[in-house]
């Protein structure tokens, strides 16, 4: 089991830094196209929402390589738990108001993509936190 938390810490770290470093490097024009639900949110949120990934992402491989402050990794996996509610709720709140059934079927596909990674964050945080910490 500590191989699999391993694969998954090391999956949910690179999408996470992938979308982190996207969020904190690309102007809010240019995140528009992939990611729509960034209209209503100011660019200040959106950047503030790519740091908190990125932090995440080092968070999750970063202390079990060093064994340093193994702790921060479950808690890394919790804050991403977190991340993701709130990622699906906006999701789902887009999916209400869309009129235009391609973009509702975006916001949908958004919403079951944060509760794939929601789940899978949180079986990192189980396993780190319980039977199998680092």
């Amino acid at each position: 089991m500590n191989v699999v938390l391993w694969i998954i810490q090391i999956l949910l770290a690179a999408v996470f830094a992938g979308a982190g470093v996207t969020k904190l490097t690309q102007p809010k024009e240019r995140l528009r196209d992939r990611m729509t639900w960034v209209d209503p949110v100011p660019p200040t949120q959106v950047k503030a929402l790519g740091a908190v990934e990125l932090l995440a992402a080092v968070g999750l491989v970063l202390p079990p390589l060093t064994d340093i402050a193994t702790v921060l990794t479950p808690l890394a996996a919790v804050g991403l738990v977190i991340v993701m509610v709130g990622g699906i709720r906006v999701h789902l709140r887009r999916v209400k108001t869309e009129t235009a059934p391609e973009r509702r079927r975006l916001e949908t596909q958004g919403a079951v993509a944060c509760v794939v990674l929601l789940v899978l964050a949180a079986v990192v945080a189980w396993g780190r936190f319980g039977p199998y910490p680092l």
